[in-house]
């Protein structure tokens, strides 16, 4: 079982920047595949990113070269560093990890990223 906590969401003007921080914790697990989903009202979950645990990352296009997923596997945890975000941004972000043990996802809660014109 693993369970994951989010945190970093808040209000930020357009332009500015948001970082996201999920920490994994449990009692027996390996994590693969980090990611980061989001959800805006009305809207489909959309995969962001995406870091695997030999660290190759890969972006959804609407965040290229804004947005940066790292992960610290000492902690394990997965970043999100967020720059020139835009309004549409904004959105219910949630991460998720594939735990090599339990063989499944995990989901975070979700934190709140509202992005102001």
């Amino acid at each position: 079982q693993v369970q994951l906590v989010e945190s970093g969401g808040g209000l930020v003007q357009a332009g500015g920047s948001l970082r996201l921080s999920c920490a994994a914790s449990g009692s027996m697990f390996s994590i693969d595949d980090m990611r980061w989903y989001r959800q805006a009202p009305g809207k489909q979950r959309e995969l962001v990113a995406v870091i695997a645990s030999d660290g190759n990352t890969n972006y959804a296009d609407s965040v290229k070269g804004r947005f940066t997923i790292s992960r610290d596997n000492a902690k394990n945890t997965v970043y999100l560093q967020m720059n020139s975000l835009k309004p549409e941004d904004t959105a219910i972000y949630y991460c998720n990890v594939y735990d090599l043990h339990s063989i499944r996802n995990y989901w975070g809660q979700g934190t709140q990223v509202t992005v102001s014109s």
